[in-house]
Order: C-alpha cells, then structure tokens, then sequence
C-alpha cells in the first residue's frame, strides 16, 4: 500500500516515470498499472479491500478452543499429552468438528483472548483429610507447652553443587559459557527452628550421604545434645518415609526417666 500511494503522489507531484522508478525501485509497468487502476476506478484501488470482519462463526470455534484450553486436558479428548499445543487443537477440531483451520489460526485465536504460554506454577495436591484435626493438636501442643519442653520444626533441603542455568542475552551464532563445578555433587542440610526462641539448628548430612534415615536420625542426636535443659523435645516434621522408618523408631520409645538425654517425641 505505501507503493502504490507513493507512486501515485510523485504521478501527481509532475515526476517522470523514470524518476519515479528510481527512487522507489520498481519497474515502469508497476507505474502503468497502478496509474490505469487509479483513472479506471478511483483512489480505493490504492488503499485495497477492508480487512474481513471476524464472522459469528470463527467467534464461536475460539469460544471452543479457549474452552478446551483453559477447562479441559488432551487426555480428555483421547490424546495421550499432559499439554496443548497448537498441533493437537488443530488435530482435535478436525476429529471431532470437521473443522480444517491452521496453527496461525488456532495461534491467533488464543492471543485474541489474552492466552499466552506461560510455565505454570506447582501448587499443593488435595489436602490431607485430616488437616483441621492436626493443626488443631499442633495449637494446643504449642499453646500449652510446658517450660521445661520445646518444640522445633524440622525438614532437609538438598543442594545441588551444579546450577541450573536459565537464560540470558547473548550475540546471535555465539553461545556464551558458564564455569560449572565439573560435577553433580549434592549435598544435604537438615535444619530445626526452635519455636520458642527462633533459633535455627543446621545439620549437614555426610558427602554422597544422600537422604536416608541417618539424615534424620543424626539432626534428632544433635538436638538431644544442644538442648539438653529441656525435658521433651517435640519435632514437627512432615511424613516422609526417612522420618517413620524402624531407625528412627527408637527415639519414640526412649523412656522419659532417662537422665542423661532430653526424651525426642516425634509430631
């Protein structure tokens, strides 16, 4: 379009045709037809046909796509795909509509309606049965905590000495280089927050110790030992299978008379 309305105002501007070829790299035949076009049937011929108003009917398959995206998976239509992408909702209109229409179309649809692809972020599966009994003990056990007891919150984190590298600005045909440890090493900590006063106790797990149960078993020792002024120890801690394993076991029937150590109660 801004060639052909160039062309016709350097016309009316009294520029030869040779000019007007030069300037604006086209040949003469372009000039003589564009020329013809506008005395034939007027200036529209430069500006072209309106674009096409969206029809009721593609109005209606975004509705289904949109639908389909934000309601429905792929397994639901028999796709075996945990996502959508293009391909498979041009695939599925074509199964289950007869519909022929394009990715760009399917594309074009989805912005339209504000849907970008976005990694979505992990939530918290279906809550335990039994959340608002146990919150319920854990209040009552903090709010009538003895002083010669404590409560400590514990859990492990595991570190990864090799960092993964996301992306990053960088000239095109050259892909810049990040200095790595050479190994995948990890190392685990073992962490305990006492509730009364926020003090943190740090555990670090043994090199290529992993997370067995002598992760647990050896923060629940160090525990007995730091607070040694403290008759009970209550450890709230969640339910993985290192903290009820038969190793761990035996901090729950040590009897509350010894002496020499504060009695571990697992919550």
């Amino acid at each position: 379009m801004r060639l052909r309305a160039h062309i016709i105002l350097l016309l009316a501007e009294g520029y030869s045709w040779a000019v007007i070829a030069g300037v604006l790299f086209c040949r003469t035949r372009t000039i003589a037809r564009w020329k013809s076009r506008v005395e034939c049937d007027g200036i529209s011929e430069v500006l072209g046909a309106p674009p096409p108003e969206a029809s009721r009917e593609g109005n209606g398959w975004r509705e289904v796509v949109v639908e389909w995206v934000l309601k429905y998976s792929p397994r639901d239509l028999g796709f075996l795909r945990s996502r959508w992408c293009w391909g498979v909702i041009v695939l599925g209109l074509g199964e289950t509509y007869e519909l022929q229409v394009s990715r760009e179309t399917v594309r074009r649809w989805l912005r339209q309606e504000q849907i970008v692809w976005r990694r979505p972020r992990p939530v918290v599966g279906p809550c335990d049965p039994q959340r608002k009994e146990k919150l319920q003990a854990l209040r009552q056990l903090l709010a009538s905590l003895p002083a010669n007891e404590i409560a400590v919150f514990q859990d492990e984190v595991d570190i990864n000495t090799n960092p993964k590298i996301g992306a990053m600005w960088m000239r095109r045909g050259y892909q810049a280089k990040v200095v790595t440890p050479g190994t995948h090493e990890k190392r685990y900590l073992s962490g305990s927050l006492n509730w009364r006063t926020g003090t943190f106790l740090l555990t670090e797990g043994l090199p290529t110790e992993g997370r067995p149960a002598a992760l647990f078993s050896r923060p629940l020792e160090d525990l007995r030992r730091r607070l040694l002024r403290y008759r009970k120890i209550h450890v709230i801690c969640d339910n993985a299978r290192s903290h009820t394993c038969h190793a761990v076991q035996k901090y729950r029937i040590l009897p509350e008379s010894q002496v020499d150590f504060p009695f571990v109660a697992l919550f």
